[in-house]
């Protein structure tokens, strides 16, 4: 008896040894999430330096990761960030990257390499909740059928969005490819040209308001809120404000329950502090700055509970988290919600200069970190990133081939083994362009205006070249392009070898 049970301790014991040899050789993939957050400003988190507002979960993310302080959108508008960070590729390239109505077609082509497209190679399930902004259909979409290609037709094996912005028509949700919810006797109509008869708009019927429109945010009055664009039915499909944060919370959460036996890539694009900001009352005059400091705790909060759910799945330990913003921050947007009235002490840059809509620091450079508990040591990390090399640094961490156009492999400095990056970036804002290397950035002569006319940011324009130092003057307050002719000599042939020369709207002299 007692050699039968002896024969079979060693066994066990031999097949955990053989088992622990195989696994050392060949350790389970880890999960993936991005999480992408709208508008969030470089000074917006307490682990930031920011003192008016805590952040205490997302500051888990930056403090006990791998926090940076030269990581980049790589525009400082919403869709060409998102363009950028699921293909590898600048945005500028592609004419039709900008910011996009409800009604755009898809602009990443279906043959196109995408982030997701790539974890598919390597075996991952893939999937996207919250904001897509990156198009749907190819034209004229009929809201009220199957609407492709979509996220689903370029990588995503599911996908529940919103199409566009919440400020935008349609403001309904879409789960692969079809509106949730859609009552078929109540079929939705949308249009960006002109309003559909007998519907009220924010410009003609500001008594049915409830949030008072400041530009351009006039049309189609949804729960209160008046929009851009124009729409008409879908009234059962229809999202409520308060609870979005709350519904995509509860999606992601659902997805990681229901996908954990399998590595599984997640895209979780909260829609916080893009305007309407519209907190659930529970988080209704917590920050004391209004809407746009609640929505960033609300923000918080549900990345705090995302977090509980991987760790009550068992998943925490192998999951990468990135976390990061589309662009850099903004106040005035659309609507007068006591942004600025009540913006006290905070400063949503932090000391940089700029903004969404800008060329100067603040437009692109943003809130990014990588966490992965038990695996990378805590670091703060100076080095150059930009959201374009998640694709090929996800790629050589599980070792897949893919095209990458921009995208480089910095997956050294991502997880902290290295203190370099990538050596150069350009970046965007509109139609125009600079360029950042080491501590410098150059900005290139534009016409246009020095100010954003709609939301009070310097737009970092000027007919003038600007060359800053970055690490001796982070707030870019000494143009040094006149006394150092040779420094911006050097950047700007390096800018023209990648960008062209036909980068400006101001004729060279």
């Amino acid at each position: 008896m007692k050699v039968k049970i002896s024969l079979t301790l060693t066994l066990i014991v031999s097949l955990l040894f053989v088992q622990s040899t195989i696994l050392a050789k060949n350790p389970p993939k880890p999960n993936v999430v991005v999480i992408y957050l709208d508008d969030l400003g470089y000074g917006d988190l307490s682990a930031y330096g920011a003192t008016e507002l805590q952040t205490p979960n997302m500051d888990v993310l930056a403090n006990e990761g791998v926090k940076f302080t030269n990581g980049y959108a790589t525009s400082a508008t919403c869709t060409p960030s998102r363009y950028g960070l699921l293909t590898g590729v600048y945005p500028w390239r592609n004419p039709k990257a900008k910011i996009l109505p409800g009604s755009a077609p898809l602009i990443i082509t279906t043959k196109q390499e995408t982030l997701p497209k790539m974890f598919k190679k390597a075996g991952y399930q893939t999937a996207i909740v919250g904001k897509w902004h990156l198009g749907l259909g190819a034209g004229n979409v009929n809201w009220n059928e199957h609407i492709t290609p979509g996220p689903n037709e370029v990588g995503f094996d599911d996908a529940y969005i919103l199409a566009a912005t919440q400020d935008r028509t349609p403001t309904v949700y879409i789960k692969d490819g079809r509106v949730d919810g859609l009552d078929p006797k109540d079929p939705i109509s949308v249009s960006y040209k002109k309003n559909f008869e007998g519907e009220p708009t924010g410009k003609d019927n500001p008594e049915l308001t409830t949030m008072k429109w400041h530009h351009g945010h006039n049309n189609s009055i949804v729960n209160g809120i008046p929009r851009i664009g124009y729409m008409k039915g879908g009234e059962a499909a229809k999202w409520s404000d308060v609870d979005m944060a709350d519904h995509f919370l509860g999606k992601a959460q659902q997805y990681v329950r229901n996908h954990k036996e399998k590595p599984f890539f997640l895209y979780y694009a909260l829609q916080q502090p893009h305007v309407p900001r519209t907190p659930h009352p529970r988080f209704v005059g917590k920050s004391g700055m209004g809407p746009r400091g609640d929505v960033i705790l609300e923000a918080d909060f549900m990345i705090g509970e995302f977090m509980k759910t991987l760790k009550e799945e068992g998943l925490l330990e192998n999951t990468i988290i990135v976390f990061s913003s589309d662009n850099g921050p903004v106040l005035q947007d659309g609507y007068y919600d006591d942004a600025i009235e009540k913006l006290g002490d905070h400063t949503p840059a932090g000391v940089l200069r700029g903004g969404k809509y800008s060329l100067f620091d603040a437009g692109t450079r943003v809130p990014f970190m990588v966490y992965w508990k038990g695996t990378i040591k805590p670091k703060v990390s100076n080095a150059l990133v930009c959201q374009i090399d998640l694709l090929a640094s996800m790629a050589s961490l599980l070792d897949v081939e893919v095209e990458a156009t921009d995208s480089e492999d910095v997956l050294s400095a991502l997880v902290g083994k290295s203190k370099k990056g990538r050596k150069e970036l350009v970046l965007e804002a509109g139609s125009k362009t600079s360029y950042r290397t080491g501590d410098w950035v150059m900005i290139p002569p534009y016409k246009g205006a020095k100010m954003s006319w709609n939301s009070f940011v310097e737009t970092g324009v000027d007919t003038d070249f600007q060359l800053y130092n970055l690490k001796k003057d982070p707030s870019q307050k000494n143009n040094l392009a006149k006394e150092n002719p040779k420094k911006l000599a050097e950047l700007l042939k390096k800018f023209e070898a990648i960008r062209g020369t036909e980068y400006s709207n101001l004729k060279k002299k």
